[in-house]
């Protein structure tokens, strides 16, 4: 068993990306730009917020942070993100999600101008990605295949299996993995809460990619010698043995599945810093022009 390490991988490529942001610097007087903004107070949504825009000053970017009470009505918030999308300043918008749920999600997502989509989630940018023209990808599965880029895994002609089709990780990744690329080229099944018997998929899968958001949902009888295991998990509970009071544990039993795997991403440290990562690619290819 290999670990696929978050950490190691997302500060290498950090230092990258601080190279790059440094030379727009120099060339063009300013530094790539993201707006966040934050509706609530959910401790969750704090705390990634607060670590986007830490990675933001680390790599040279200048962040903005809007927030917002939870009683800020959706036309309020879509004015707000009508306004930074004229601001020729910003490069990279993301609005953190969840919101109220008398806030339409879809209606900010699409509010988002397509150039400064840079969470991917746009109809356009999902639209483009799918057509494998040149996009802004979703965070969290581009943040996967820099990962297996970063590692030199070869995926091309592999049974990838994906469980979970939400549009932020499972339903984007399982196109990218199909995808006429590198990484990609693996045949994609895609499992979710209404697939009978997901064991049966699970057990052939060579690449098994896990977002489903249940504690150890992927137990060792569930993996095949030798798989590569990629786990997007981020469950957290409550714990008296950390200074944050709560611990994560990933959607796979990463304890009993790791002797079995080839290679296998742990919780913390695996996906979730690569998801930071691959925003602030999408931003710096943004301020570069990249992409629109």
């Amino acid at each position: 068993m290999q670990l696929l390490d978050g950490k190691y991988v997302s500060e290498k490529l950090k230092e990258r990306i601080a190279i790059e942001a440094a030379e727009i610097l120099k060339e063009t007087g300013r530094k790539p730009h993201l707006v966040a903004i934050l509706v609530g107070n959910d401790g969750g949504s704090e705390t990634y917020v607060a670590s986007k825009i830490k990675n933001c000053e680390k790599v040279g970017f200048n962040s903005t942070l809007y927030r917002f009470e939870s009683t800020i009505t959706e036309e309020e918030l879509l004015q707000k993100i009508d306004s930074v999308n004229k601001d020729p300043e910003t490069d990279g918008i993301l609005v953190q999600l969840p919101l109220p749920k008398h806030i339409s999600a879809d209606k900010v997502t699409e509010k988002i101008s397509p150039e400064k989509d840079v969470d991917g989630f746009h109809p356009v940018n999902l639209g483009r990605m799918q057509r494998n023209l040149p996009s802004f990808l979703p965070a969290t599965p581009y943040g996967i295949l820099l990962m297996l880029q970063e590692y030199g895994i070869s995926t091309s002609g592999k049974h990838c299996v994906v469980i979970g089709r939400s549009n932020i990780v499972g339903s984007p990744m399982s196109i990218l993995m199909a995808r006429n690329a590198d990484p990609g080229n693996c045949t994609v099944t895609i499992c979710h809460s209404q697939t009978p018997n997901i064991k049966k998929f699970s057990l052939d899968a060579d690449i098994l990619i896990v977002a489903i958001g249940k504690k150890n949902f992927i137990t060792a009888d569930m993996v095949k010698e030798g798989a590569i295991v990629i786990d997007v998990g981020m469950n957290r509970e409550a714990s008296s043995e950390t200074k944050s009071g709560y611990k994560l544990f990933g959607d796979v039993d990463f304890e009993h599945v790791a002797p079995k795997s080839s290679w296998i991403t742990p919780v913390p440290g695996g996906v979730g810093l690569m998801t930071i990562v691959g925003l602030l690619k999408n931003t710096l290819a943004s301020a570069k022009k990249e992409i629109y």
